[in-house]
C-alpha cells in the first residue's frame, strides 16, 4: 500500500509545545516497520510552530506572522534533525519537502511536487512534507496539514490517508464536553451535515480542528482514497489500522 501519514502537534508535542520524545521515537519504530513490510510511506508532519514556540518559551500561539513565522523556522530544523537521526537508526532515509500555497494552484509548481514525491518514493526514500511557515502569507497558505495531507494524498495516489491525532475518531458530538458523545465507526459518505456536526477549528498550539479533518475525508474520498482519523497517543495503533482493529473513524472511499 501507498500510505499518508499525517502527524498533528497535538500528537508530536507536549503541551509545552516540547517535542514528545517517548511518542516520536516510536512512531519513528512503527512507520520503519511499516516500510519494512513493503508499504510506501509519505509522512505529513506538523509541528514546527508548536517546537519553536516552546524553544521560545511561549505557551500559545502568537497573533502576529513574524513570531509564527520566526517559531517555524527554530522548530521546522529541530524537527528534521529528529526525523533523520531516529529514521537512521532503522536504515531509512528521509526528505524535507516543504510547501505553500503555490504548489496547489501554479501547474507547473505542481508537476515539480509530483516529480519529486514520485522519484523519493521509487528510491525507497521516506518525504517529510510541511507547509513552509517561515514564507507562507495569506495569499498563498494551505492553512493547515489535514489539507495538506489530502492534498499530498491524492498527488500521490495513496490508498490511505491516516490522520493522527489527539481524539479517538469522529464524534457526535465534542467527548470532552459530552459525555454522550459517540464515536462514528465508518462513514460511507462525507455530507454537508457531518461537515456541520464537526464544529469549529482550533487548539492552542495547532491550527487544525474536526473541521479541517472531515474536509480532508471529502478530498481524498471522493478521489477514490480511503481515510482514517485515529488517536496517535500508541503510535502502534497504525498497526491495527492496516490490520482493521483499531478504534478509529473509517471514512471509505467513493469509487
Amino acid at each position: 500500500m501507498r500510505i499518508v501519514i499525517k502527524v498533528g502537534t497535538s500528537t508530536l508535542a507536549h503541551k509545552t509545545g516540547l517535542l514528545n520524545i517517548k511518542r516520536a521515537e516510536k512512531m519513528c519504530k512503527v512507520i520503519s516497520d511499516l516500510k519494512n513490510a513493503g508499504h510506501e510511506i509519505v509522512l505529513v508532519s506538523s509541528g514546527a510552530i508548536g517546537m519553536g514556540l516552546g524553544k521560545l518559551g511561549l505557551t500559545k500561539r502568537p497573533d502576529d506572522v513574524s513570531t509564527c513565522q520566526a517559531a517555524a523556522a527554530i522548530g521546522q530544523s529541530e524537527l528534521m534533525y529528529t526525523y533523520d537521526k531516529l529514521f537512521s537508526e532503522y536504515n531509512h532515509t528521509v526528505a524535507q519537502i516543504l510547501i505553500t500555497g503555490a504548489f496547489v494552484t501554479i501547474e507547473d509548481y505542481g508537476k515539480n511536487l509530483n516529480n519529486t514525491l514520485y522519484r523519493l518514493l521509487e528510491q525507497g526514500v521516506i518525504p517529510i512534507v510541511n507547509e513552509n511557515d517561515t514564507v507562507a502569507t495569506e495569499e498563498i497558505i494551505i492553512g493547515d496539514n489535514d489539507t495538506l495531507g489530502a492534498i499530498i494524498a491524492n498527488r500521490v495516489k495513496a490508498d490511505l490517508l491516516i490522520i493522527l491525532s489527539d481524539i479517538d475518531g469522529f464524534f457526535t458530538g465534542d467527548p470532552n464536553k459530552d459525555p454522550n458523545a459517540k464515536r462514528i465507526s465508518v462513514v460511507e459518505k462525507v455530507t454537508d451535515e457531518l461537515e456541520a456536526l464537526a464544529g469549529q477549528p482550533g487548539s492552542r498550539l495547532g491550527t487544525g480542528g474536526m473541521v479541517t479533518k472531515i474536509k480532508a475525508a471529502r478530498m481524498v474520498t471522493e478521489n477514490g482514497i480511503e481515510m482514517v482519523i485515529a488517536n496517535g497517543k500508541d503510535p502502534d495503533i497504525m498497526y491495527d489500522i492496516l490490520d482493521g482493529t483499531a478504534v478509529c473513524t473509517r471514512f471509505l472511499s467513493q469509487k
